[in-house]
């Protein structure tokens, strides 16, 4: 039985309608009975444990005018069995609570226990690669650790940059000079930035050179000092060009390298660079490299079901031909 002492927040706490409850009741398999500022839960003990820890951490985000919505439940029920799972495994507990990174337009949160080994790791290297599927945040919470280092004066320069290859279509011949012949490409990394930046900002910064957003041929002979530099999209690279882009790296620079081992869109036979730079570069000292998985999927939930699904497809597929999937 769970005791609140705020009745007041107990309606965004419940959710319209008690949504928020039978959100949770959902995904543990568990029922939550709600009488005046009480909360009785029953199932199974692992999962009953889990919901408990979740409405806990949910009620404590209220007590310091924190929002919750439908996005803030799902995380704080994903960082409630990542916990689980740690504790019972005799892992100890990640100490800190809920990860921040607070940028000027808003405080982005990690929302799964994943999420919280790439912010640390974000934090403690200089050079991260970070894989996983789409969904989990890899290229959002590097541009947000980006943005709070460019903001507080520790990089003057934030470059972000990913490789021009086109997704599985023919487009052809593009109009417009320069840059609106590669914007296209460029648009998810501008879309981070708005978020993280007033408008005004972005803009003025873009012009004066302190944030650049450029494809990866463009890093040729460079020397990047004093900037926080984003590979976005790696799995599209060539061993050449992943060589090139990790050598850039100058005097106080961080590196994040993202990418998406199942959405390669380079053309048979090439050279993969992110699979040559993990397998050459796992045991150097300074280097973190997180793995993010189906688990740790942040958008539609179904977007999780739908990894998933192509997983085990792979899985079919790799068993079939009588080899493992590849990686």
């Amino acid at each position: 039985m769970l005791q609140f002492d705020d009745n007041r927040l107990l309606p965004l706490l419940f959710g319209e309608f008690n949504q928020h409850l039978a959100r949770i009741e959902q995904k543990l398999g568990v029922t939550l009975s709600s009488r005046g500022n009480r909360v009785a839960i029953t199932g199974e003990s692992a999962a009953a444990e889990i919901a408990r820890d979740a409405l806990n951490a949910l009620y404590e985000r209220l007590k310091r005018a924190r929002t919750v919505d439908g996005g803030e439940v799902e995380a704080a029920v994903r960082l409630a069995e990542a916990a689980h799972v740690q504790k019972t495994s005799g892992i100890a507990s990640e100490p800190g609570g809920e990860t921040v990174i607070r940028t000027p337009r808003r405080h982005v949160e990690a929302r799964s226990g994943g999420q919280k080994r790439y912010v640390a790791a974000l934090a403690e290297h200089e050079m991260v690669f970070a894989l996983g599927p789409a969904g989990t945040g890899k290229t959002y919470l590097a541009v947000a650790m980006a943005v709070t280092m460019l903001v507080s004066g520790k990089v003057d320069r934030l470059i972000l940059s990913r490789p021009a290859v086109e997704a599985g279509e023919r487009l052809g011949f593009l109009p417009g000079d320069l840059r609106e012949k590669i914007d296209p490409y460029l648009r998810p990394l501008y879309d981070a930035l708005y978020d993280m930046l007033p408008g005004e900002q972005v803009v003025r910064r873009l012009s004066t050179g302190e944030i650049e957003v450029a494809p990866l041929a463009f890093m040729r002979g460079r020397t990047l000092t004093n900037a926080f530099v984003i590979l976005d999209e790696a799995q599209n690279t060539t061993q050449v060009q992943m060589k090139m882009f990790l050598t850039r790296l100058g005097e106080n620079s961080r590196m994040v390298v993202t990418g998406d081992l199942s959405q390669v869109d380079l053309p048979p036979g090439s050279l993969f660079g992110l699979n040559h730079a993990l397998n050459t570069l796992k045991d150097v000292p300074g280097i973190g490299i997180i793995h993010l998985t189906d688990a740790d999927v942040v958008r539609h939930p179904l977007v999780t079901r739908i990894v998933r699904a192509y997983d085990e497809d792979e899985r079919r597929r790799a068993a079939a031909r009588g080899g493992d999937p590849p990686r």
